[in-house]
């Protein structure tokens, strides 16, 4: 019997204790003697509401506020007391803090040693904005970290900061805590650069990759320059995505830049052919098509060729060969060449002769001269019904580019800016019946011509893109050749390719990007264009304008044929089933 007595007052006592130990829920926090920072910004540091309270918690809050008090300035604060009120069912706990912030301590004055007069100038200067200010830990590391990232680009990237005293005492007069800091700064020797190795390039020659980081052997060691090499040797579309590179000593302590590529397929190839047959009898079958190579790196030397061929219907084609010929003579100028034919209905055929040389002033900024020649020619100058005068046009202008963008076939952030003004001095030649005495034979024609493009990430993966571009003709005697044709996969989607002719056009692209990978990503767009046509009095063509829209969705991945992009879009007021298909390969140096 009093054995089963035990038993019974044991498990109730357990009972009891457990009920009595059970760790109250923290349900509100108070804080009294505050002034200088609000409660929310003390509940921040604390970051406790809702959580179990237990016998640690009164230390941690102590720590916690008493650091962050400290951090700003306020040496002298403490955490007074903690009281504590328990609800009635034991369950929570409210607790009142009671703190003494103080005074914050003041920078009186920063003493440096070990630079020379002139540094020691510079860096007191910098040094001088904090004087006076509260001594904030943060602020004085951000000092640091700007002083010391001016020594890394100077050739210093050893250098370190010390501090060697901290005196704190009471001014007196002021009423003040104050605090005198003495820093030592160690710059070690100047670190330059003896060698680049160039690891991983197996096709590209190594002069091609060190041309481009702008680096010469033997200058002092910079961190900034050593930050730009992924970026610059990502725009060239040579390599995979180039990683950071090393900088280390040899054992005859000199200085060893190590770079290390990934080669990637620089060539890229897309055609397709198609036959139509005979639609009368008297006629005959034609072949439509595309041909489109492209080869950025030829012979590892940064070279770049492109030939394009498209043949859209029986009586139109065009042809287009490019040439790159960079860093002429070792020099920052790059040389292109341009040929372009195009066969435009029946009515005439145009070729285009065009030469730039291209000067690479920085890494984003460049500006080029072009010259070209053009050649307009009547597919039947004899006819009844005129269609363009048989010409040819000497054309001179400039060019400046800008451009920023951290990738050139997926850029997720930067902007893009081509801007280019042409003068043509042009030359009417025929046909003979069609020129009067009042035909001007000698017209003189102007065009300003505006590329922008802005690219903005806004959240992992999800970047919106905007295109603008501007062309505007203007002068004497401007016939339809002359003009800018817009329509299609790479300005107007939704509508055929060059659909639209206009002296002054307008047309925006605007994309929403989802990435899926490193050179992948869904896409929404709306493409908008505004087309002026001038009045064609010799083919009774009055002026005419108009607005275009066109909107859809695609794709763009990677391939070994290079970036291919397909997306389906809708002309404006069109139904589904009218869309149309666009296809493009983007690879083109």
């Amino acid at each position: 019997m009093i054995r089963q007595l035990t038993v019974k007052i044991c498990f109730l006592l357990i009972i009891f204790f457990s009920f009595a130990t059970v760790a109250q829920t923290i349900d509100s926090i108070d804080i009294k003697g505050n002034s200088n920072f609000s409660k929310e910004e003390y509940l921040k540091w604390i970051n406790l509401s809702g959580k179990s309270f237990h016998k640690k918690i009164p230390d941690s809050i102590k720590t916690k506020i008493e650091f962050n008090l400290n951090k700003y300035g306020y040496l002298n604060s403490s955490v007074d007391s903690i009281g504590s009120v328990i609800s009635p069912d034991s369950q929570k706990i409210n607790l009142t803090l009671f703190v003494t912030e103080g005074k914050p301590t003041y920078i009186n004055k920063i003493l440096i040693t070990d630079l020379d007069s002139v540094e020691l100038k510079q860096i007191t200067e910098k040094f001088a904005v904090l004087t006076g200010t509260p001594f904030v830990v943060a602020k004085l590391e951000e000092e640091f970290t700007d002083i010391l990232t001016d020594f890394e680009n100077d050739g210093y990237p050893f250098a370190s900061i010390k501090v060697k005293s901290l005196f704190f005492f009471f001014d007196s007069i002021k009423k003040k805590n104050k605090v005198d800091i003495s820093l030592a700064f160690k710059k070690n020797k100047i670190s330059r650069i003896d060698t680049i190795i160039v690891k991983g390039n197996s096709t590209t020659k190594k002069d091609v990759i060190i041309r481009e980081l702008r680096i010469n052997k033997g200058e002092p060691y910079s961190q900034n320059k050593l930050e730009q090499i992924p970026y610059k040797l990502n725009r060239l579309r040579f390599f995979d995505f180039v990683q950071p590179p090393k900088y280390y000593f040899n054992s005859h302590n000199k200085g060893i830049l190590e770079i290390e590529v990934k080669e990637k397929n620089t060539n890229s190839f897309d055609g397709i052919l198609g036959y139509i047959p005979a639609q009368k009898e008297n006629e005959s079958g034609y072949f439509t098509g595309l041909i489109n190579v492209s080869m950025r790196n030829l012979f590892g030397t940064g070279r770049g060729f492109s030939f394009r061929w498209s043949k859209l219907d029986k009586h139109s084609q065009e042809l287009e060969i490019k040439y790159l010929e960079p860093w002429i003579f070792g020099l920052p100028f790059n040389l292109n060449l341009f040929l372009f034919q195009k066969q435009q209905d029946t009515t005439y055929v145009q070729r285009i002769l065009s030469g730039s040389v291209e000067f690479l002033a920085t890494e984003n900024f460049s500006s080029s001269f072009v010259f070209s020649k053009d050649y307009t020619i009547p597919t039947n100058p004899e006819g009844n019904d005129f269609t363009v005068f048989n010409s040819t046009a000497t054309n001179t202008g400039v060019n400046f580019k800008y451009d920023i963008r951290d990738n050139i076939l997926v850029p997720t952030k930067g902007i893009y800016l081509l801007n280019t003004y042409k003068y043509s001095a042009k030359n009417i030649n025929g046909p003979e019946k069609y020129i009067s005495d009042t035909t001007n034979i000698t017209p003189k024609q102007y065009r300003i011509e505006l590329d922008l493009l802005l690219i903005k990430k806004i959240a992992l993966r999800h970047i919106p893109f905007i295109g603008i571009h501007i062309r505007e003709l203007q002068g004497d005697d401007i016939e339809i050749s002359d003009m800018y044709r817009i329509g299609g996969n790479n300005t107007l989607r939704g509508y055929m390719e060059n659909q639209f002719v206009g002296s002054r056009v307008i047309w925006t692209n605007m994309e929403y990007r989802y990435l899926t990978g490193r050179r992948s990503y869904l896409f929404l767009f709306v493409d908008m264009a505004y087309y002026k046509r001038k009045e064609l009095k010799l083919q009774n063509l009055p002026e005419f304008s108009a607005t275009k829209i066109g909107y859809g969705a695609g794709i763009t991945f990677e391939t070994e044929l290079g970036m291919i992009s397909v997306s389906y879009a809708l002309a404006q007021g069109e139904s589904f089933n009218k869309g149309k298909l666009h296809f493009g390969l983007i690879g083109e140096f």
